[in-house]
């Protein structure tokens, strides 16, 4: 008796599908192989270890990580309200939360400008308080928020219409308290895809660079980014611009492997059926 072939994993798929496919994965895959053939690996780890540019690395860590605490804090309840209410003007105002997405980072970088900088809609009122923003290191933060928030958001808000509402009605009608229900049913049946936007969050406030330039500036220390620094190195240091390129990939590709992961997604299966 003969074995049997295992299915093909392309069963069913043209093959002109496969060719596309594979051409579109070279899009992606050559420019970061060219990159990896550029570097100079006898002098990888002191480019990647100089002053400027372990400085540059941790406060990059620093206010990603800040800004994905504020994406979370404010990105949850504006999913909630987005996928479990119906408002006159709700599609304008979800067009309005995921505009980040689109929107040119510099063009966000000065509506924050305009809004917290020294002449801004808010900057003379936080001035006579004594709070100053603009070019500082919460400057920052809230760019990397302003970009990074509709990826919560709209990771968030799609898993809240997958798993419906029938086990939070189901906790109601036995007497759970609104805050109850969000905490003990709700957050537990989207926590897979809450994890993953906010990770997805933290690593696109890891790679901000208009905003943060418009708004913050890059001063050494409070407001020079990783990218930033790749960005000033390039004319001055092309191997070390490459090598922190590098490093920001690295951990670009660990990022979304760990948003993306088989137990992730496993759970947000369970989570819908």
């Amino acid at each position: 008796m003969s074995a049997v072939a295992p299915p093909s994993p392309f069963i069913g798929l043209p093959r002109w599908i496969l060719a596309v496919a594979l051409a579109g994965a070279l899009i992606v895959v050559l420019p970061l192989a060219a990159m990896v053939l550029r570097v100079d690996w006898a002098e990888f780890l002191s480019l990647i270890t100089s002053e400027s540019s372990l400085a540059a690395l941790w406060l990059s860590l620093r206010t990603s990580a800040a800004a994905t605490l504020l994406c979370v804090f404010f990105g949850v309840p504006m999913a909630l309200v987005l996928a479990r209410t119906a408002f006159r003007g709700q599609k304008l105002l979800r067009s309005l939360v995921l505009l980040p997405l689109v929107l040119p980072p510099v063009v966000g970088g000065l509506a924050l400008l305009y809004t917290f900088g020294r002449r801004g809609l808010l900057g003379g009122t936080l001035e006579f308080l004594g709070i100053d923003i603009a070019f500082s290191t919460t400057a920052v933060v809230l760019a990397q928020t302003f970009v990074a928030v509709p990826f919560l958001v709209l990771s968030l808000e799609g898993a809240l219409r997958t798993v419906g509402t029938r086990y939070e009605a189901v906790a109601a009608t036995l007497g759970a308290r609104p805050t109850t229900v969000l905490r003990r049913v709700t957050i537990p049946l989207v926590l897979p895809a809450l994890f993953s936007g906010a990770i997805l969050s933290f690593a696109r406030a890891l790679g901000e660079f208009g905003a943060t330039l418009t708004f913050a500036g890059s001063l050494q220390g409070s407001t020079r980014t990783l990218p930033l620094e790749i960005y000033l190195q390039r004319e001055t240091d092309p191997d070390t611009a490459v090598a922190l390129s590098l490093v920001l990939v690295i951990v670009a590709v660990i990022v979304v492997g760990l948003a993306h992961r088989p137990g992730a997604a496993g759970a947000r299966g369970s989570a819908d059926s």
